[in-house]
Parts: C-alpha cells; sequence; structure tokens
C-alpha cells in the first residue's frame, strides 16, 4: 500500500491494480468451465474450416454460431493464433473436444483480450476530477472506481471461471462512454455501433445512446449542452460516475426525457443515495450468479472473492460518503444480510435434506426469488430518485 501512495502523482498503482487482477485470473485457468467453453470452441472451428456463407447455417454442432458478423470475425482472428496451440480444436467434427493446450489458449484469449477493458477503465477513470479526493489514495475516487471495475467479482466468475468474453465487450461499453464525457461524440457512437455488431444484447440501451446524441450532438445550436453525466450518472463519486448499473440509469434517462417539459434534469451522481443503488444492485447481483458455479471446488473460490468485493465495496464508498447518511436503511441492512443464510441453507444444509431429490430445484427458486426482491428495490429506489431530482439549474453546480 505504500509503494500505491508513492504513485499517486502517477499511474503506477492503477498498472499494480491491473497486474494484480491479471495475476489472479491467470490462477482461474484450472477452474470449472461451462458449455461456453465448447459453444466457443466450436465457432472457432466454424469461422476457421468454412467459407463465409456457411457460417451461419453449419449445425454440426447444437451449438450454432449465433452471435452478430464482428463476433464472427472475432473467432475467426482467434482461430488463426489458436491452431499453434493445437489444430484439432479447428475441426468441426470434434465434438466437445478438450486438451490442455486448447484449455490455455481460450483461458488466455480472455485474459489478453481484456486489455481492451483496462484501457477502457483507464480512460473512465480519466474522467473523473479529483480535486474533493481524500489525502489518502484509498479514499479517492479514482483508485475506488478502478478497483471496482479491474476487480469485478461478476466479470471474474463469468470470464475467468464459467467462460465467456464478457470484459472485452464491457471494454468497448466503457470506452464508449468516456469518448461521450471527452466531447468526443461520434467516436463513442461509433464505438456503440461496433458493440451492437459484437453482441446484440447491448440493443436495449441504443433508444439512450440516439436521445442523448441527438440532444447534445445534433441539436445544440443555443441550447445548453448535457453533460454526459445526464446520461451515465451510475455510480455515487463525489466528482464522477461508473457505469456499472447502466441499463437502469440510461432507461431511467430515456423515460424522463420523454416525460418531462425540462429535458436537462440531471441524475445525481454525488450521492449517498446513489451509493445505496449501486451497492443494493451489485450485492445482489453478484450473488444470484453463484448457481452458475455449482461445482464443489468453486464453492470457496466464489464466496471468498464475493465477500473480499462486497466488504471493499461497502467499506470503501462509506469512507467516501462519511459524511453523509447512512447507506442502508434498517430493512435493506436485513435484507443483505439475509444473503449469509440462504447461501448457507443451499450449499450447506439442503443437501443433507430429503427434498434434494424430489425438489432438486428449491435452492435455484430461493436465490431467484431472493435476488428478485433486491433488484426490483432497487430499481424502484432508482427511478424515484430520477423522477423527483430537481431541473439542473435549480442544483448546486458541482
Amino acid at each position: 500500500m505504500a509503494a500505491l501512495g508513492a504513485a499517486t502523482g502517477g499511474g503506477s498503482w492503477f498498472s499494480a491494480l491491473a497486474l494484480g487482477v491479471t495475476l489472479l485470473k491467470c490462477l482461474l485457468i484450472p477452474t470449472y468451465h461451462s458449455t461456453d467453453f465448447e459453444v466457443h470452441r466450436n465457432w472457432l472451428a466454424i469461422t476457421h474450416s468454412l467459407p463465409i456463407s456457411q457460417w451461419y447455417y453449419e449445425a454440426t454442432s447444437e451449438w450454432t454460431l449465433d452471435y452478430p458478423p464482428f463476433f464472427a470475425w472475432f473467432e475467426y482472428a482467434l482461430s488463426h493464433v489458436a491452431k499453434y496451440f493445437d489444430q484439432e480444436m479447428l475441426n468441426v467434427r470434434n465434438l466437445n473436444y478438450s486438451s490442455s493446450r486448447t484449455l490455455l489458449f481460450q483461458r488466455f484469449s480472455v485474459i489478453f483480450t481484456d486489455t481492451l477493458f483496462v484501457y477502457a477503465v483507464h480512460e473512465c477513470c480519466k474522467c473523473i476530477n479529483g480535486k474533493k479526493a481524500g489525502k489518502e489514495l484509498t479514499e479517492k475516487p479514482k483508485f475506488i472506481l478502478s478497483v471496482l471495475l479491474l476487480w469485478n467479482f461478476g466479470l471474474l466468475i463469468v470470464d475467468h471461471i464459467h467462460f465467456q468474453y464478457n470484459g472485452f465487450l464491457s471494454g468497448l461499453m466503457l470506452l464508449s462512454i468516456a469518448r461521450l464525457f471527452q466531447k468526443r461524440h461520434m467516436e463513442g457512437a461509433f464505438l456503440f455501433a461496433v458493440l451492437l455488431h459484437f453482441k446484440h444484447i447491448y440493443l436495449y440501451v441504443a433508444p439512450a445512446y440516439g436521445v442523448y446524441l441527438l440532444r447534445s450532438y445534433c441539436f445544440t445550436a443555443n441550447k445548453p449542452e448535457p453533460t454526459a453525466s445526464s446520461l451515465f450518472p451510475t455510480l455515487p463519486f463525489q466528482e464522477g460516475p461508473l457505469p456499472c448499473v447502466l441499463g437502469p440509469k440510461l432507461l431511467g434517462f430515456v423515460q424522463r426525457f420523454g416525460q418531462s417539459a425540462v429535458h436537462h434534469r440531471l441524475l445525481s451522481v454525488g450521492k449517498a443515495g446513489d451509493a445505496s443503488i449501486f451497492l443494493i444492485l451489485t450485492t445482489t447481483g453478484h450473488y444470484s450468479l453463484f448457481p452458475l458455479l455449482f461445482t464443489a471446488p468453486e464453492l470457496p473460490i466464489k464466496i471468498l472473492l464475493m465477500l473480499l468485493f462486497t466488504i471493499y465495496s461497502i467499506s470503501s464508498l462509506k469512507t467516501l460518503f462519511r459524511k453523509e447518511k447512512p447507506l442502508f436503511n434498517w430493512m435493506e441492512t436485513f435484507y443483505l444480510l439475509g444473503l449469509g443464510p440462504l447461501e448457507v441453507f443451499c450449499e450447506f444444509v439442503f443437501p443433507f435434506t430429503s427434498w434434494k431429490l424430489k425438489y432438486p430445484f428449491i435452492p435455484l427458486l430461493l436465490t431467484s426469488v431472493y435476488c428478485a426482491v433486491g433488484i426490483t428495490h432497487a430499481w424502484f429506489k432508482l427511478y424515484v430518485s430520477v423522477l423527483t431530482d430537481p431541473p439542473v439549474g435549480k442544483t448546486k453546480k458541482q
């Protein structure tokens, strides 16, 4: 920590955070992986072995290529590196093929492509004004933002254990947001368009992007231009946002934009209330990922990593807002603490009951319902804050 403190004036603390999480990802290489591992191996084989005209028609495997074209080309590019590891993984007929070299290649492909995510986080941190930051490095919004993004529990277990490429895609999203903050609207729009051609699930964000770009870039003559924080104020730093709960904030912006006569009411970014929403949403959302890792060796890993991330998130944001009201009311505190007994029941009690054979779905049902309550509560609080914020002209300038 002393070494990081000495680096406050530069960026070596950021490099240390990035290097540390990369080493952790390498340690997770031997862990369990889901059927998504075979899905992406098959896509490597399809794009490498077949002409483009057959990519979306090949059905030897049940895991057909169903992502947009840019992701297909992404797999094609990876396949030309994969052939130097194990040529057999690129055979379309080799269903469920696995080897140590295949495992290493696919794991390292996720780690390597996360470089874009690391760069995007760095760019987002540059958008935060640290004038009101604490004296200690660990109390600075940029440092907290970097930790919460780079060491995000959800990305670690979904990408580097379960196996997906969400870090790479999230990097495109964050970089697009950073460019909007930097008033480089065309670049931001271009990057988001590229993202849509990689994974169509991000289409739900497109309406908010369209509204924001129309208002801030296309129709700005003689009108005050809204800041990027009016669209992406998703984490409660005193001087900047964190786009971790981006979806609901974006949709909230679109809803308010259409309903309000005053188009420039800002979503609050410097309040303890935002910290509360973020913590409830991420803690509940992260716990909802637990059923993805159902094997015994990964049980202590997922529990330990989530505990570390959650404790850091709550403690760092409490420190950042120590002069504000408490982050949680008694009901929210009781709800979050209830995740502990729920985990004990699902993992350590239920397997030894007579219900295990007759009702094996009960742990998943309880987890889904319990987490749905927390996420719904967070969304409700979010929309209340979005719809009740005062017009920007009446708020104190930060």
